[in-house]
């Protein structure tokens, strides 16, 4: 057994050359690059020099042994601003389940919703200080809640100014681009049209267009095909959120998903990908009801569930969905939080079912649901997809690793384990164990195709001038401990992680520091 390394030795040397020295590390440079070993010197926050450095002093230097040298890696699908209450990066600054899985750079405001006054929401931050960087998209359902609430209609013509002024002022503010969830109220209720207008305000400013698309089912191919229009029309890049086949009945073609990709990018449409390394979802037991029903507000929705009639058709058009999703029942679905009822998370909906004393049969089980529906949120984790598709999908060259996680608060509830082991989990079980990818493209997917696509130019690659966002594992000892069972597991195996050139991880353990920094677009 490898014993760990005595790491960040402190050398207190007046005048060194560098504030730290990597030594004898095999450097992935995040390009996809094989690697190659080299001395590394950081200075003032910022990769100095690469190469050999024996003769230079360091006040603190690290010997590396070996150990891999990557970029920090850039996490471009999280939601640390709301979407999970707790879950933000306000209520857990440091967001350890992160620094602990290597991530260093964080894009929220994803699936269309994000702070609705982002200017406002990155001075809080920087005067709180944070563990990781943190940039953010502006999201559609957000600024549609600002201007029109949840109504079930089409915007008017001063709606959609009103919205389109929103977008300009957070794209001023630094958001890097525009963000939709269109399976998500209200934005599911917009034509494609506004989607067009509103991601033309962020287009003026180089912002990328990240979406979670309308459809990931029997509708996939459409639901790619409109956010390739958003970004034909506009002239910016795409970001299609979570790539994913997630219907059973379709489980295996990716293939022809990831074809659809290809013909846009011959086509001159830069668009690439997220994904996640897992073969189950999560997000609010909300999505498994008709938008419709969703409509108006929390008391309007109430009055739906408590009205026999209309209850009854939500109830018929639930049958029709979980039918077209192919699952004979929702055993598929497990609460992961409930806070009106702790007793139910890690439960499947078939299991709640049966604790209430119903039939084990469909009717009974959409009953159980709307039951919850009706109490308040619950959030989810449904086993949506096929593992074939995960691995397919993963080897494709534009996906970039993305976690959709949040800032979890350490045992509470049963969330998905993508909020803590994403990226080990890529290097142990789909680099180490599978061979699905090589270490050195893996790296990429998770530092310089994110840096890239969001226009992050001083982060994602091990360079002279890059900042100092950095991470020293040993790849044959990096694992995920998180599970769907147990999921308040951080990972194992990042022996060093920097953000900025400030240890944020030492000897595989967390350190105090916060030297996170907001990340603006810049025009």
């Amino acid at each position: 057994m490898r014993l760990p390394l005595a790491l960040l030795l402190a050398v207190p040397l007046y005048g060194a050359d560098y504030d730290l020295i990597l030594r004898g590390a095999r450097v992935v440079d995040g390009a996809g690059n094989p690697w190659f070993r080299a001395d590394v010197g950081v200075k003032d926050g910022k990769i100095a020099r690469i190469g050999d450095l024996s003769r230079a002093s360091g006040t603190k230097t690290i010997d590396a042994k070996d150990r891999v040298l990557a970029p920090g890696f850039i996490d471009v699908h999280t939601h640390l601003d709301g979407i999970i209450p707790e879950g933000t990066i306000e209520h857990s600054p440091m967001v350890a389940n992160y620094l602990t899985d290597g991530v260093t750079t964080m894009v929220t405001g994803n699936c269309g919703s994000s702070n609705a006054d982002l200017g406002a929401f990155f001075k809080r931050l920087e005067k709180l200080t944070i563990g990781p960087n943190l940039a953010s998209l502006i999201g559609h359902n957000t600024v549609r809640r600002e201007v029109m609430g949840t109504a079930n209609r089409q915007a008017t013509a001063d709606e959609i100014a009103k919205m389109r002024a929103l977008v300009a002022k957070n794209m001023q503010a630094g958001a890097v681009g525009f963000s939709t969830g269109l399976i998500y109220i209200p934005g599911t209720y917009a034509r494609t049209e506004e989607v067009v207008a509103l991601a033309e305000e962020a287009a003026r400013f180089g912002g990328v267009y990240a979406s979670h698309i309308r459809d990931e089912g029997a509708q996939h191919a459409d639901a790619i095909e409109e956010a390739v229009h958003v970004g034909r029309a506009n002239r910016m890049r795409v970001q299609i959120s979570h790539f994913k086949v997630s219907n059973r009945r379709l489980w295996g073609s990716s293939e022809k998903s990831l074809a659809l990709i290809d013909k846009a990018r011959r086509e001159g449409v830069d668009v690439v990908m997220d994904q996640y390394p897992y073969d189950h979802s999560s997000t609010h037991l909300g999505t498994t009801l008709p938008s419709w029903a969703l409509a108006d507000g929390d008391d309007r929705v109430r009055e739906r569930l408590r009205d026999p009639a209309t209850r009854a058709k939500i109830a018929q058009e639930m049958e029709t969905i979980i039918g077209e999703l192919g699952h004979p029942d929702y055993s598929y679905a497990t609460v992961a939080s409930c806070d009106f009822d702790r007793s139910l998370e890690g439960k499947n909906i078939s299991q709640i079912n049966r604790l209430k004393g119903r039939q084990p049969t469909i009717p009974e089980e959409i009953q159980t649901i709307l039951d919850l529906q009706a109490q308040g949120r619950v959030t989810m984790v449904f086993h949506s997809m096929g593992e074939k598709d995960v691995e397919r999908i993963m080897r494709h060259p534009h996906v970039a690793i993305a976690s959709d996680g949040w800032a979890v608060e350490f045992g509470k509830g049963v969330p998905h384990p993508r909020s803590y082991g994403t990226n080990a989990r890529v290097f142990a079980e789909f680099v180490r164990e599978r061979g699905n990818l090589t270490l050195e493209d893996a790296v990429r997917k998770m530092t310089s195709l994110p840096a890239r696509t969001f226009g992050f130019d001083d982060r994602g690659l091990v360079r002279p001038g890059y900042r100092a966002d950095l991470v020293l594992f040993d790849p044959a000892r990096v694992q995920d401990k998180a599970t769907f069972e147990k999921p308040h597991q951080y990972s194992e195996g990042f022996d060093v992680v920097l953000v900025n050139g400030v240890a944020v991880i030492e000897n595989g353990k967390l350190t105090s520091a916060r030297p996170g920094q907001i990340v603006r677009r810049t025009p």
